[in-house]
């Protein structure tokens, strides 16, 4: 009598058009013989749960690229054209690469590398710097003192500041800071004082209401073009890059 009701139900199911298909009207015993053939199907079929759920997980990555593009587009202007993020690579270059950077990330020390060798080997690559200290004390220390030697000693001091914060083994204080100046030739009284100013704050500011505006909340975070890119790309940033301005060119 079982198989039957289960066949019945089955049956049912399949004959009716998707709109007539209305379990509030089927029986108590109907809806059982139903429920346990979907049961017996899943049971004899588990690959169908793996392939709902991978159709899920593929439409929900779809939704937040398609949100996240919206989010670029939406900020375009603070993102490519503030006047205060350090910018390096190719100038005039056909695609721009922004990075969320915090320099006690140790992703971002991991990714750092990658990021010159890709810009460089490229050639046609702008890259944009944004002071995003989100850990802490210490990494806000090293965003002011970054920042501060960009403001006081201009791009190419910053740049060096920049790689010898990654590098950068043990506690940041202000005495590490300043010796650091020091190691890089700067006045280190000048540049400790600078990282306390109203100018130094008002950059990390506006960084962070950007993050905010786009749902950033870790590092590093890219912006490539269109496409924003939560975390390290899987299949490093060259490629990344590649597929970027091959999606762009149609």
């Amino acid at each position: 009598m079982k198989t039957l009701l289960t066949a019945a139900a089955l049956m049912a199911a399949t004959a009716l058009p998707a709109a007539a298909f209305d379990p509030a009207n089927m029986t108590e015993a109907e809806k059982a013989a139903f429920g346990e053939a979907v049961r017996d199907y899943i049971m004899a079929n588990p690959n169908v749960l793996i392939e709902a759920v991978n159709k899920m997980e593929e439409q929900r990555l779809a939704d937040e690229a398609k949100n996240d593009k919206l989010l670029v587009e939406a900020n375009k202007a603070e993102i490519f054209e503030d006047s205060h993020s350090w910018t390096g690579g190719n100038a005039s270059g056909d695609l721009t690469m922004v990075e969320f950077i915090d320099y006690r990330c140790g992703y971002c020390r991991k990714v750092a590398a990658e990021v010159d060798e890709v810009v460089a080997k490229d050639g046609n690559i702008k890259l944009i710097l944004k002071e995003f200290p989100i850990l802490g004390q210490e990494s806000e220390l090293a965003s002011r003192y970054a920042i501060a030697v960009k403001q006081m000693a201009g791009p190419e001091a910053y740049k060096t500041a920049h790689d010898k914060l990654y590098a950068m083994r043990g506690a940041v204080t202000l005495e590490s800071l300043g010796a650091l100046a020091k190691e890089q030739g700067l006045d280190a009284q000048a540049i400790t004082q600078r990282m306390n100013t109203e100018e130094v704050s008002a950059e990390i500011r506006a960084n962070r209401q950007l993050a905010e505006k786009m749902q950033i909340m870790g590092t590093p975070t890219f912006v490539i073009g269109p496409e924003l890119l939560r975390g390290i790309p899987s299949t490093g940033l060259a490629t990344a890059v590649e597929q970027i301005r091959t999606e762009a060119k149609g």
